[in-house]
């Protein structure tokens, strides 16, 4: 049970932390209730306050609240005591004595500047700090302190102004129209140069082309075409030499070879006898 009270408190002062800019040491106003509950239950204000909250704080209480626990009689001196001396005193706006009630209202304003928790034993004035954005309520409960569950109300005024927060406002939009209409005018202005630019081009052209004519300078650039260069010799394979051996060609080699031959070949035949009749063998040409 005390784990879970622990961790929804620190649940409600992180929801504070993040969306309204609270801040330790947190910042406690106390009414007359409240300080006569923890007077009654002997309980020390900043160690109770404090482990509720999990963090250091400031306890705070009104002059309207100190009066109002003077009026209450001699059942209440213990609780005055401890309010004067356990509390400091916040700034009343108004000259004239009120209720607590009143003054605390008055105290936290419209949006709660100060960014007060505000402890009280009355119901009532629970429920109208939390139409109020911006304002944790704290009560007390036997020997513990309470925090009350965050309303329906801050809820929508943090979703409210999220919302509001993402949007553009109008001098942002304003900002905006002054800046767009000056980067077109930027760019116009860019254009017109660069069309000014375009048509004076070519008259420079023609006089670079006139200066060279008549320094007899070649418009375009003239390249040397590559020759065939010889082989490396070294890659090259060497020519195997015809033999003397090699068949001599036929008819048909004779008959296609146009080039003209000086000596006339002749043609020699051999004839082999019979030599079973013990002839010799003659050769004619």
């Amino acid at each position: 049970m005390r784990f879970t009270k622990q961790k929804r408190h620190r649940k409600i002062v992180r929801f504070y932390t993040a969306c309204f800019g609270f801040r330790e040491p947190f910042k406690v106003v106390c009414d007359g209730t409240f300080v006569h509950h923890l007077s009654h239950h002997n309980l020390s204000p900043d160690t109770t306050v404090s482990n509720a909250l999990a963090s250091p704080v400031q306890l705070f209480t009104t002059k309207c609240a100190i009066a109002e626990l003077e009026s209450l009689g001699r059942s209440y001196v213990g609780s005055l005591n401890a309010a004067h001396r356990d509390y400091r005193i916040a700034r009343c706006v108004h000259d004239e004595k009120v209720s607590a009630w009143d003054c605390i209202i008055e105290t936290i304003g419209d949006n709660n500047p100060e960014h007060f928790f505000v402890a009280s034993q009355d119901s009532g004035l629970r429920r109208q700090c939390q139409k109020i954005p911006g304002v944790p309520v704290m009560y007390g409960l036997r020997n513990a302190v309470y925090l009350d569950q965050l309303s329906s109300f801050q809820r929508e005024y943090v979703k409210a102004s999220e919302e509001e927060r993402l949007r553009m406002s109008e001098s942002e939009y304003k900002l905006l129209q002054n800046r767009l209409k000056k980067l077109t005018e930027a760019d116009s202005s860019t254009a017109e140069e660069a069309n000014g630019d375009e048509m004076s081009a070519p008259r420079v052209l023609d006089n670079r082309k006139t200066s060279r004519r008549g320094l007899d300078v070649k418009d375009k650039a003239q390249f040397k075409r590559k020759k065939a260069k010889a082989p490396n010799p070294l890659s090259c394979k060497k020519k195997k030499n015809t033999s003397s051996s090699a068949p001599k060609s036929g008819k048909n080699d004779n008959a296609s070879s146009d080039a003209p031959r000086s000596r006339s070949r002749k043609r020699k035949r051999t004839r082999a006898a019979n030599t079973s009749s013990g002839g010799t063998v003659a050769t004619t040409s």
